[in-house]
């Protein structure tokens, strides 16, 4: 009893200083110090509470007593809350110099300023007309363009190209800029810039960004009809009549309603289309009947006959067989049949007599091609075919090409040529009664009907070309596959 006695005074105290250094005034003084007196109060008591009769009254009464002395002392470290009322406050001075606007001005203006501007080619330019949208006010400059032969290209551009010119604040010409691309040539970047009181011009190679164009459309009246609804370049397009060729005459096999989806290349400079590149897969629906065909570059195949890295690929059926066929199915890209493979009353002998070859009916130069690879045998005249020429392909294979107008340049007996290539032009040389192609097919030299005969393909893929074929073919087949759209008109997807 005297230890609780002595710990019973020592809390009164400690309470009682606690009051006196932390409340000592304000508001609240008077509430927080009562609240403090309750609580020494209860300390006081304690001795009672621990020597009560029950031991559950003793555990929480030393519990209580505990946390208790426990909270004082965590008081009794807590600082002190700062007295806002008076704050630091520190006032700081700076002289800021202020810049010069005059000085600015004069300096600006000894600055000599430029002007840019861009404007487009329109059908009817001049020189004249095209500069003046440009702001050029140059007699100097309109005189260099005229009589420069490279700086004179910029008149030879197309509606809806770009030319972009450089001037000082009188019109005076510093520098003018284009983009030109002919055909298959490269693109080439045009720049015309002033040094001093001359003018020079020079062309750098331009570098393009290769893009992955997507379309698809139906035939209603003809295949380049159909593409020109859907934008397909007209060069992707022939690209579509060469992949399906051995399977489809396109001039007398196509259906109204037939179907069509194309993955192929673009290339663009500055924002804008320059050309289009090579079809990587395309499908063709023609009468019920499905074609699909992907690119397939098998260059390393050829390794062994030196000529690895060459780019011989190829079209290539998503199984990975080759659609390149020995033989074309027709010489001409479009055309009709005219009369086929059967007995005929011959129209200048005027009798019945076998008709051992395909007329395809065509407009005078419409170009004729090799149906397959060989060596010309034969070119020169003959007197019912007119200008013909013969080719000797692999094999027992040859055919034999009449009534041309003329013949291909360089074209001559030994030359060798590639499926696909230009040998001549359509005519009515020799017994002919209008502009047509009379083809013949010929195995051991005996003639067949070339829309009939079964000819092989060109030879599989081995095991290695197939694995990086179906890792190829498989991107193109998900690119066909989101153009497979419903039939209300043509699609386009395009991505980088």
């Amino acid at each position: 009893m005297l230890l609780l006695d002595k710990f019973t005074r020592i809390i009164r105290h400690r309470v009682s200083l606690l009051i006196s250094e932390c409340f000592s005034s304000g508001a609240f003084r008077p509430r927080i110090h009562s609240a403090f007196e309750h609580v020494a109060h209860g300390v006081s008591n304690l001795p009672q509470l621990l020597t009560g009769t029950t031991r559950k009254t003793k555990i929480v009464s030393a519990t209580a007593l505990f946390f208790a002395a426990c909270a004082f002392g965590a008081a009794g470290v807590v600082p002190d809350n700062p007295d806002n009322a008076d704050p630091s406050v520190h006032a700081i001075q700076m002289n800021l110099a202020l810049p010069d606007l005059s000085q600015q001005v004069e300096q600006l203006a000894e600055q000599e300023q430029y002007y840019s501007s861009e404007e487009r080619m329109r059908a009817g330019d001049t020189l004249a007309t095209l500069l003046t949208r440009l702001g050029v006010d140059d007699n100097a400059a309109a005189a260099f363009i005229k009589s420069d032969p490279l700086a004179h290209n910029v008149m030879q551009l197309h509606p809806g190209k770009r030319v972009r010119a450089q001037t000082t604040t009188d019109g005076e010409l510093l520098q003018l800029s284009t983009t030109m691309a002919d055909g298959d040539q490269a693109v080439r970047n045009l720049l015309i810039t002033r040094d001093g009181d001359r003018f020079k011009s020079m062309e750098m190679p331009a570098t393009l960004e290769r893009r992955i164009e997507m379309r698809s459309g139906q035939i209603r009246s003809s295949l380049f009809a159909a593409t020109d609804a859907a934008q397909i370049p007209d060069g992707v397009a022939s690209q579509l009549v060469d992949m399906f060729s051995t399977e489809v005459n396109f001039a007398s096999d196509l259906r109204r309603g037939d179907r069509f989806s194309v993955v192929y290349e673009t290339f663009w400079h500055n924002g804008e289309p320059v050309r289009s590149g090579r079809v990587l897969a395309a499908e063709f629906s023609n009468d019920g009947d499905e074609y699909r065909s992907v690119w397939f570059d098998d260059s390393d195949s050829n390794a062994q006959d030196g000529r690895q890295g060459q780019g011989q690929g190829g079209y290539y059926g998503f199984d990975g067989k080759s659609l390149k066929k020995a033989f074309l199915k027709s010489p001409l890209a479009f055309t009709r049949i005219s009369s086929g493979f059967s007995m005929r009353m011959h129209p200048i002998l005027g009798i019945w007599k076998q008709h051992k070859g395909v007329d395809f009916a065509a407009p005078t130069g419409t170009p004729i091609r090799a149906s397959g690879d060989g060596v010309i045998e034969f070119v020169g005249q003959q007197t019912g075919y007119g200008n013909v020429i013969a080719i000797k392909h692999w094999s027992n294979y040859s055919t034999l090409y009449g009534h041309m107008s003329r013949f291909a340049a360089g074209v001559h007996k030994g030359e060798k040529v590639s499926q696909g290539e230009v040998i001549g032009y359509v005519g009515q040389t020799g017994w002919a009664t209008g502009p047509h192609l009379h083809y013949e097919f010929r195995i051991n030299n005996e003639p067949r009907d070339p829309m009939s005969v079964d000819v092989p393909n060109a030879q599989p893929l081995n095991a290695m070309q197939m694995q990086r074929f179906r890792a190829a073919s498989g991107d193109m087949s998900r690119r066909l596959a989101l153009l497979r759209a419903p039939e209300s008109g043509p699609t386009k997807l395009a991505s980088n």
